[in-house]
């Protein structure tokens, strides 16, 4: 129980930061703009990894813990509940945020939702959008797979994790706002409601296929580096 309260906890961070930082700072042409909401988003990570990474691991992203799952180093019961607290975590968030943003004036919406045509910056078509989401996620979970497999990393791997999510973030956000984290874009589109929550499937669809595809890539590497040694 205490690892789904921690990937509660850690994904309430994340959204609450992230997406706070996107919204209440005017989006991309806002006050802190592309590289202070991707640094939110990053520090975000580092903060919650080196706080409750020894208790869940801290995926805080459905996408993370499918791509644990793919490589056979989680068990579908603890990525069912992974995914229900992280998705619970990012809804609390979201209203937090919103409950905020009513109290400002003018009041602030728009709680840092992902989108594509009229919703992204560059007005990125759906497939578009899609296929951002997919290489993204990739790479991010990719990024993971390969810096927590050795334990002699943890030191710097939340510090990794970060920087790549920020990363990530530097590119994504143009595009689609970046999610790179379903339980990130469900929450949020959840109460904002309208476009935001029409299009949120590709949100959810592209990072999940992202991290199956960085989860096969890793395994194939992995299996290969195993050969080579042992040859």
């Amino acid at each position: 129980m205490r690892k789904y309260i921690a990937e509660f906890i850690g994904t309430f961070v994340l959204t609450f930061v992230g997406c706070g930082a996107a919204s209440i700072s005017g989006g991309i042409n806002g006050v802190l703009g592309v590289l202070g909401i991707a640094m939110a988003f990053g520090l975000a990570i580092v903060a919650m990894a080196y706080s409750i990474g020894n208790i869940s691991g801290c995926h805080i992203n459905p996408a993370v813990s499918f791509g644990m799952l793919v490589s056979k180093k989680m068990s579908v019961k603890d990525f069912c509940f992974y995914v229900v607290a992280q998705v619970l975590g990012a809804i609390v968030a979201a209203f937090m945020l919103k409950t905020i943003g009513s109290m400002c004036s003018p009041v602030i919406s728009g709680l840092g939702t992902n989108g594509y045509g009229k919703l992204s910056y560059v007005n990125l078509s759906m497939m578009g959008a899609l296929i951002v989401e997919v290489i993204l996620t990739c790479i991010f979970v990719l990024t993971i797979l390969g810096v927590t497999s050795k334990k002699e990393n943890s030191s710097v791997s939340g510090l990794v994790i970060g920087l790549t999510l920020a990363f990530v973030h530097i590119i994504g956000i143009p595009l689609t706002g970046t999610s790179v984290n379903p339980a990130r874009s469900l929450g949020p589109a959840l109460l904002e409601g309208g476009k935001a929550l029409s299009q949120v499937w590709v949100f959810i669809v592209g990072p999940l296929l992202g991290a199956l595809i960085a989860a096969l890539i890793w395994m194939y590497l992995s299996e290969s580096a195993k050969k080579t040694k042992n040859s």
